[in-house]
């Protein structure tokens, strides 16, 4: 089925690369008209060229609130309507251990993750109640969800943001403004990468070896990418999902599901073995004989 947004209006930040990119170039694809937001204008000039008449770049620091609210007028002003606002600009953000929190530390990542899309929602509400309809969708994360995906701060902004759709989407239901967010497992872009401070350009060229590690880290066996959360997109922003608001969907490949049975194996080695139960038995029981 194509289409699926045909006739819609979105705005995406983070645009230029990664899961920003990969929902850019499929909500095209599937009918929408967008504003693509990013602080990258070479990429974004690219973004205009390959798509034209489809696409205006806007450069946007979701860091200052004025170019959040030009970014997010941009769509009426262009296409004349806001249907889609995806809240998805982030970095990895800064790997401060609880006892080694600065507030410069905090107040960076706060912003950047929690602050930017609260107010890129400030400014798309007023259009999508004025038109009596829309959909704003954040990227949030599994680490906003579960212990141990991500560093401290991030994992407490991204637990804001799922919270913050909740609290939106009970405010906005009856105006007919649906909130959602999306919270990605492990998903090979550049952005993944350049969080352990690998150069953003050396970073985009390890995507497909990130991708390849990344398969054996959850039950299916393959690594994520951009397009698995560009798909999650689609769907919350589509008419197709015209019922489901307050809702953080998980992409993960199963990631948060816990380890597979080997993992689970070799982690109670000790305790098994303290039982007395030998090896040959232990793979018995997490690996029965199959029936015919």
């Amino acid at each position: 089925m194509t289409g699926r947004l045909d006739g819609k209006v979105a705005v995406i930040t983070g645009a230029a690369s990664g899961i920003g990119r990969a929902t850019v170039d499929l909500f095209i694809a599937e009918g929408a008209r967008v504003i693509a937001a990013d602080l990258q204008e070479d990429k974004g000039a690219q973004i205009e060229h390959e798509h034209k008449d489809r696409v205006r770049f806007v450069r946007c620091d979701v860091m200052n609130e004025a170019e959040i609210a030009a970014a997010v007028n941009a769509a009426k002003d262009s296409f004349g309507k806001l249907d889609i606002l995806f809240n998805n600009a982030g970095t990895g953000g800064v790997r401060e251990l609880a006892d080694g929190v600065t507030a410069e530390g905090f107040d960076s990542v706060m912003h950047l993750h929690v602050r930017a899309a609260l107010f890129g929602m400030k400014y798309a509400v007023p259009i999508m109640r004025e038109q009596g309809s829309g959909s704003i969708i954040s990227t949030a994360s599994i680490a906003g969800l579960r212990t141990g995906y991500g560093p401290l701060l991030y994992s407490i902004a991204k637990a804001a943001v799922v919270h913050m759709t909740h609290a939106a989407a009970a405010q906005l239901g009856a105006e007919n403004i649906r909130v959602n967010c999306i919270c990605p497992g492990m998903i090979a872009t550049n952005i993944f990468a350049a969080s352990f401070g690998i150069p953003r350009q050396l970073a985009e060229t390890r995507i497909d070896a990130l991708a390849e590690a990344n398969k054996h880290t959850q039950p299916i066996p393959r690594g994520g990418r951009g397009s698995d959360i560009a798909e999650a997109a689609l769907y919350l922003g589509s008419d197709g999902a015209s019922f489901v608001t307050g809702h953080a969907l998980v992409v993960d490949g199963g990631i948060t599901l816990g380890p597979n049975d080997a993992t689970r194996m070799a982690t109670f080695a000790p305790v098994f073995g303290a039982l007395g139960i030998d090896a040959e038995t232990v793979a018995a029981i997490f690996n029965p004989p199959k029936r015919d």
